[in-house]
This record gives C-alpha cells, sequence and structure tokens, in this order.
C-alpha cells in the first residue's frame, strides 16, 4: 500500500531496505496472520477461508487447517482468486515506531483488517469536511 505524500517523513529513509526484512527475512514470504504466501495466485471463498496449494488444504483467516471442506478440485461453490501482495504494517499504527515487534508482514486481506478502524474514521472526518465546505460555500447543505 502506498504511503501518503503528507505522511512519507514520518517513515526513515531506509524503510523500504526495513519493509524487505520484514516481509521476506523474518516471515519468509508469508502474512504472519493468515500464512497466504506473497505472489502467488491464492482461490478463496471470499470470507476468509483459502486454498493452501502447498499444503493441499483449506485454512480459515487465521491460517488454521479445515479439515470439513472438500479439496479443491471437487468443491461445488464458485470460487475467487486474488494475488497476494504483503506489505509491512505497524502494530499500534504509529508509523514512527519502526521496532521489528512492532512491524508485521500482512497480505492485502489482513492489512486492510487491521486498519479497519482508522479507515472508518478517515471516512468519518471525509464526509465531516465535505458538508463543512458545502456549508460554508452553498448555504445550507442539501
Amino acid at each position: 500500500m502506498p504511503i501518503r505524500r503528507e505522511h512519507r517523513w514520518f517513515y526513515p529513509i531506509d524503510w523500504a531496505q526495513l519493509s524487505a526484512v520484514i516481509r521476506f527475512r523474518r516471515a519468509q514470504g508469508r502474512c504472519e496472520q493468515c500464512r497466504r504466501p506473497h505472489g502467488s495466485l491464492v482461490y478463496h471463498l471470499g470470507d476468509g477461508r483459502w486454498w493452501d496449494e502447498q499444503a493441499s488444504t483449506w485454512r480459515n483467516g487465521k491460517g488454521r487447517a479445515l479439515r470439513r471442506l472438500p479439496p479443491l478440485n471437487r468443491l461445488g461453490q464458485p470460487l475467487q482468486s486474488t494475488r497476494v501482495f504483503l506489505a509491512c504494517a505497524h502494530v499500534d499504527h504509529d508509523p514512527v515506531n519502526n521496532r521489528p515487534r512492532n512491524l508485521k508482514a500482512l497480505c492485502q486481506r489482513c492489512h486492510m483488517l487491521h486498519d479497519r478502524g482508522e479507515h472508518r474514521r478517515q471516512r468519518w472526518l471525509t464526509l465531516r469536511r465535505r458538508r463543512a465546505v458545502g456549508d460554508l460555500f452553498s448555504g445550507l447543505y442539501g
């Protein structure tokens, strides 16, 4: 996920190298939340359950193996596929805190779930800002 221009100065100069160490050396190219492998095409059911090709098993959103689902080729449900990309996320949402224990390698799904509260807050601010601008220049907001 790209870093916003106004937040870039919070990150260290060597952020790309630090992120790569966390994602590929420590996490070994897998999401630290659900264990999805970086760069691979993953088949999933849309609710967090996904097919682990290496282990030939279904996994849940936490990376645990599921036993009740049939193999991929005998599943009657329509499948979705997603290319997995790892990003380095701050556990405490503070971009200044770059200690290794505060950084986690997360796939795009887990990263969005981790940042859900921040996205809601940002949405609320955006809507309020639009309303304020509308009141300022257009009179009553319709």
